[in-house]
This record gives C-alpha cells, sequence and structure tokens, in this order.
C-alpha cells in the first residue's frame, strides 16, 4: 500500500473526483478526513471506503468559512499527530462572459476555487514544516491552462490556483513540502448535469464530448483517481509545482474550445 499510515484531508469529498480519489487513498491505507458541505454526502463516502476494509471520517466544511476550514486543519493534527496529505478539492463554476457575470458571481468563483485554496494551504505548512515533509494538492482544471468562451470567471480563478501553487511550491520546497495541480478535463460526474440539460440530454452531451475531447469521451472518477495517487504518493516524489492535465487531449486541440463547458 503506497499510502500506509498517511493521514488525509480532501475537501468536497461527497461525491465525483472527490469521492473517487479519496476511495483510491483509503484502498492504498490512508485514514481519509472526508469532508464536503453535505455531511450526509461525506458520510456515503466514508460509508463506501469501510465497505472496502479502509478508514475515513466525515465532517461538514463549507470551504467559503475561513474558521471553519483553519479549524478542521487544526483539529485533525491535534488527533492525529500530522497531516500527511491535504486534496482542496473543493470548486464551483460560475459560466458567464464578462458582461454576463455579475461582481457577486465572480467573487464567490474566487472565493471558493482560490481563497479557499489558500487558507487551507496556509493552515496546514505549519504542520508539515514540523513534520519536515508533506504533500498538497490543488484541483484546478484544464479550463486553468487555455481559453474557453464566456467562462471569465471560472477560467481567471482556475488559473490563479494554478499560479499560487506554483508560487507556494517554490516557497515551501526546502521544507519537503510538495504542492501540485490536478488539471482534469471533462470528467463522467453529475456535475455536468446543467450541460445535459442545456443540450436536451446525455446522447447529446456525448455526442460533443465526441468532437471536443479528441480520445472521443468522458474520463471516468477511477481514471482521475488514479492521478491524484500518483500525485498525492512518494511516485512523483521529485515533483512540485506541476500542473498535470489530465483531459483527454482536449488542451491539445487548440487554445480556446469549441463551445462553452461546465467544470469536471
Amino acid at each position: 500500500m503506497i499510502l500506509q499510515g498517511r493521514i488525509a484531508i480532501v475537501t468536497g469529498a461527497g461525491s465525483g473526483i472527490g469521492q473517487a480519489g479519496s476511495e483510491a487513498m483509503a484502498r492504498e491505507g490512508a485514514t481519509v478526513i472526508v469532508t464536503d458541505r453535505d455531511l450526509h454526502a461525506a458520510r456515503g463516502t466514508v460509508d463506501s471506503i469501510a465497505a472496502a476494509g479502509g478508514r475515513g471520517e466525515a465532517i461538514r466544511v463549507d470551504v467559503t468559512d475561513d474558521a471553519a476550514v483553519v479549524g478542521v486543519i487544526q483539529d485533525v493534527a491535534d488527533r492525529h499527530g500530522r497531516i500527511d496529505i491535504l486534496h482542496n478539492h473543493a470548486g464551483v463554476q460560475v459560466a458567464g462572459s464578462v458582461e454576463e457575470i455579475d461582481g457577486a458571481g465572480f467573487d464567490h468563483s474566487w472565493a471558493v476555487n482560490v481563497h479557499a485554496q489558500f487558507v487551507a494551504c496556509q493552515a496546514v505548512l505549519p504542520v508539515m514544516k514540523r513534520q519536515r515533509g508533506g504533500v498538497i494538492l490543488n484541483t484546478s482544471s484544464n479550463s486553468g491552462v487555455f481559453l474557453d468562451r464566456a467562462m471569465t470567471a471560472y477560467i481567471t480563478s482556475k488559473a490563479a490556483s494554478i499560479t499560487m501553487t506554483r508560487q507556494i511550491a517554490l516557497d515551501v520546497a526546502r521544507y519537503g513540502i510538495r504542492i501540485n495541480s490536478l488539471c482534469p478535463g471533462w470528467v463522467d460526474t453529475p456535475f455536468n448535469d446543467p450541460y445535459t440539460d442545456q443540450l436536451g440530454g446525455r446522447r447529446a452531451l456525448e455526442h460533443a464530448i465526441a468532437n471536443i475531447v479528441p480520445m472521443g469521451r468522458f474520463a471516468t472518477t477511477d481514471e482521475i483517481a488514479e492521478v491524484i495517487l500518483f500525485m498525492v504518493s512518494d511516485k512523483s516524489s521529485y515533483m512540485t509545482g506541476h500542473a498535470l492535465v489530465a483531459d483527454g487531449g482536449e488542451s491539445l486541440a487548440g487554445g480556446t474550445n469549441s463551445g462553452q463547458s461546465i467544470t469536471r
């Protein structure tokens, strides 16, 4: 087990990529603190972890509440004596061009996709410095490395997350702490439901993905979970400040994609 005995915290872990990543970490021996603003969903992930023989704890956390984020990190450090992995996965999409979104929507995108990651990183770094090591993974998006029509707030926040991650990596590398960005493309999760409705059904969405993504399909959450395992384990021990894109080649197809997309 490549994460045997490690303590991991994952935000936004009640469904989708956050859930799959948490389950994969637990499968590899980590004790996973599963956080989500929906406690019932977090408990569902922990139940799945337990059913597979792993260890997990469910905690309700709204990442826009700075005090709550700091409190959870301090509580986990106090109870477990260490934090080896922090995966800042919680995120939000606010769609619209610069003329379509309002200031509140832009600020909400920034609050969840950038500010919340900053707060969690700041809170966990003293713990990891004392340990002389640790891994932080910030979920961004392939939209953070290329452009997308009518997605001003989302792309701005995801690109900022990547830049922030790189800067923190530079500042903390000497302490044995690694921090990288996960940049998934289209992943088959319920988060795509609004776009499915907009297009008129699942078949239409699959047709759109076939034209947008060179590999012609969604990723599964299990595929992205394997990328997460690589990034939080010693298998990537010499990698820091990197934005790892897993998008089936979408970002290779050229700059701005052919239509508005939903965060994955």
